[in-house]
């Protein structure tokens, strides 16, 4: 060890507490300072565990001789098991460390930064002065040792490699630490004893151990350049917002107040978390993004009564409407205001409320006498209070006027409960339909030997399909699952694997299905396919146009990132005009994750303007005219 680093070692050991984790570490690392001592111990272990399988071996072998028939047979074991062990070193062979300590290397091969797969790197008792930048390619590394060498500066980029867990600078010439090490939230051990630190630093350690180190940095991470605007993207080009029949509408999960706990967001500093600051800029978005219809979840009630709805209508922005989850019906009058629940907003001068559901899934199973008598909803099903919430809105301005109906929903999150997310779908969606039903033209058949009519109005169309319908929120379900096969595709089969062993009364035997005839404003791939509906016939949306349209992501947190939230509509009553496209992805890559200083919620809003296109069949209205006023 350089004896410089020895008298830091020395002046510095004070600030470590005796038996505390990073004292045994710090010990252990002083210990380590021969030629690759990790793998050498790493060995010696390995070869105590060969010797007592080998040992267990040979008693087994001994003990069956007696049993052998034939030599012929003793060589065949004997063959059938040494091609058994290759197989298990062949295995086992898989390597995801790399010992290179004690050999008082003074630079690395650039092609060690090419291992992208290694967890774990000694690079402990050399001559290093100062690591490469490309430290940072290693995105899986869990443990990173630097212990014992003349470090005189860190890399900032090593900030990146979030996944690091340990991170050992024992005994290097450290005065300084990027604060960029801040956004290494999972880290455990910390070790920094040893180096010349100055303050603030010494004074975190001091008090409240290295950790309080990474905590400070964190806190003052700076906030980088906001994102660039979201794109929008055009997939009609006939469309006009101008047009009375035209519309927008946002769908965004807020993240509510209870939730943005620093348990759950570790990677946040504690100010971006506080809700003082992130519904300002919650607010800021939606007044910004000016779509005529917001679909919110985790809406607290207070808050939407004395923040949002207040400024919204003193500013004759939105009216409102809001259903908390089904605990508030237990709760005080103060503890009510904490629960969450799901807000309708539309624009006065745009459309008029003709009515409002509350969804209560609890509820709605507690109704239905087979599904009430079904154990596995009893267990599964009804503990769970996720809601939705159904408005009715009539457009003022088109002519003729027209009804929508809004279903907006927040289903429960835990992504080892498919059953449980499908149910909830199956139960939303058999409510939608009754509201569109109470809404549509009633259904006829001709005269005794004509063609049999949908209803009167003269369309073949069913009459559900003649009500628009959008159905939005927060799923917790990506594409591919039960939930987005029921959704886009209109049914699931008796057999789905989202069921699992769960039984549902009729949803596991017959299957679900609905006949609302829904379509994701959002395409997923570049194929002129949503949902498996072509869009062929009706749109003339370049490949690139539908790239951009397909999001990365709607969810954005270190140990997930992924589409969860979606806005359907009628594929039949409906046209899509265009689509809020996704987060810059190098502004995403840049970050751990959401929340951040920039994006109040871990999802990120996502919108589309919609054009009522009228009914196939009816007076001669077709996608581009779309019972427009001419």
């Amino acid at each position: 060890m350089a004896g410089l680093n020895y008298v830091y070692g020395q002046q510095y050991n004070h600030l470590v507490s005796a038996g505390s984790k990073n004292g045994e570490r710090l010990l252990q690392s002083r210990q380590a300072a021969t030629p690759h001592h990790h793998a050498r111990v790493a060995a010696a272990a390995a070869r105590t565990a060969n010797n007592l399988s080998l040992s267990r071996d040979l008693d087994d072998s001994l003990e069956s001789v007696a049993f052998k028939e034939s030599k012929e047979n003793r060589e065949k074991d004997a063959k059938d098991k040494r091609d058994k062990d290759s197989k298990e070193r062949a295995k086992s062979s898989d390597w995801v460390t790399i010992d290179m300590g004690g050999m008082l290397l003074r630079n690395l091969a650039p092609s060690v930064f090419d291992f992208h797969f290694l967890t774990t790197l000694y690079l402990n008792h050399n001559n290093f002065t100062y690591i490469p930048h490309q430290i940072a390619n290693l995105k899986c590394l869990t443990l990173l040792d630097l212990s014992g060498n003349k470090l005189v500066s860190i890399p900032p980029e090593l900030g990146s490699v979030v996944s690091l867990k340990e991170l050992l600078l024992f005994d290097n010439q450290l005065t300084f630490l990027p604060i960029e090490l801040g956004a290494l939230y999972q880290l455990e051990v910390f070790g920094i004893e040893g180096n010349p630190l100055t303050e603030p630093y010494i004074g975190y350690m001091q008090k409240d151990g290295a950790l309080a180190i990474i905590s400070y940095m964190r806190e003052n991470l700076p906030s980088g350049p906001p994102p660039a605007e979201r794109e929008w993207i055009t997939l009609d080009e006939s469309f006009s917002q101008n047009d009375p029949n035209a519309f927008t509408i946002l769908c965004y999960n807020t993240l509510c107040d209870k939730y943005a706990t620093p348990q759950t967001y570790p990677y946040t500093p504690t100010w971006a978390l506080t809700w003082d600051y992130r519904k300002d800029l919650i607010l800021s978005e939606i007044v910004n993004y000016n779509a005529d219809i917001v679909c919110l979840q985790e809406m607290e009630t207070g808050q939407f009564e004395e923040y949002f709805q207040e400024y919204f209508i003193s500013n004759s922005l939105y009216e409102g409407v809001f259903w908390p989850k089904s605990r508030s019906r237990t709760m005080g009058e103060y503890e009510r205001r904490a629960v969450d629940g799901c807000a309708t907003f539309f624009r006065p001068d745009k459309f008029t409320l003709v009515e409002k559901h509350s969804i209560e899934f609890q509820q709605i199973a507690m109704q239905r006498p087979e599904l009430r008598r079904t154990e596995d909803v009893f267990n599964r099903v009804m503990v769970k209070d996720n809601i939705g919430l159904i408005t009715v809105l009539e457009s003022k301005d088109a002519i003729p006027k027209f009804k929508v109906v809004v279903a907006n929903t927040h289903l429960h999150w835990d992504p080892s409960d498919p059953d449980v997310k499908l149910v909830q779908t199956a139960m939303l969606m058999e409510e939608v339909t009754k509201i569109v039903a109470a809404h549509a033209p009633p259904a006829q058949t001709g005269p005794p030997g004509s063609a049999p009519r949908a209803n009167g109005n003269g369309s073949s169309v069913p009459p559900v399909q003649q009500v628009p319908v959008i159905v939005c929120g927060d799923f917790n379900s990506l594409p591919g699952s039960g939930v987005h096969s029921l959704l886009g595709d209109g049914s699931v089969p008796a057999g789905h694997e989202d069921f699992g062993k769960y039984t549902y009364g009729a949803y596991t035997r017959e299957g679900i299905s609905h006949q609302l005839n829904l379509k994701s404003v959002y395409p997923p791939s570049v194929t002129g396919e949503m949902n498996g509906k072509s869009e062929a016939s009706t749109t003339t949306v370049s490949s690139s146009a539908l790239h951009s349209a397909s999001l990365d992501f709607t969810n954005y947190t270190p140990l997930f990132k992924g589409v969860i939230d979606y806005i359907w509509v009628s594929n039949m009553t409906l046209s899509v005009g265009g689509v809020l496209g996704g987060v810059d992805k190098e502004h995403a890559k840049a970050s751990v994750g959401f929340p951040n200083a920039h994006h109040p919620s871990d999802h990120v809003p996502i919108m589309a303007a919609l054009s009522y296109k009228g009914v196939p069949g009816i007076g001669g209205k077709d996608k581009n005219e779309g019972g427009r006023r001419k």
